[in-house]
């Protein structure tokens, strides 16, 4: 299982940016996909997850502002991002897992090598 995430980028206070992840494999459907992001000098943190059934949860610094979605005929979840603030610039992963849970506390089977959001203030 591979994910290629893309759509970062330079962007000012304000503005909104849409993360795209992208996997192979046939069973995506059946993933609980996650977004996560490390910014600089700090640890990876999870930013929001969304199970095979549509339900998500979020970080409490992105509620409101961000929204994961995902289309499972493209194989593809998305992080649609608004309001963004200087403190939310970091590299953006997605993780798939196989367990259905939306627990946060199960680990995630896949990695993608990340995308980098720069948020200027």
């Amino acid at each position: 299982v591979q994910l290629q995430a893309s759509g970062g980028g330079l962007v000012q206070t304000g503005d909104s940016l849409r993360l795209s992840c992208v996997v192979s494999g046939r069973t995506f459907s059946t993933y609980t996909m996650g977004w996560f992001r490390q910014a600089p000098g700090k640890e990876r943190e999870f930013v929001s997850v969304i199970t095979w059934s549509g339900d998500s949860n979020y970080a409490d610094s992105v509620k409101g502002r961000f929204t994961i979605s995902r289309d499972n005929a493209k194989n593809t979840v998305y992080l649609q991002m608004s309001n963004l603030k200087p403190e939310d610039t970091a590299i953006y992963y997605c993780a798939a897992r196989t367990s259905r849970s939306i627990s946060s506390k199960i680990p995630y089977d896949y990695w993608g090598q990340g995308t980098k959001v720069t948020v200027s203030s």
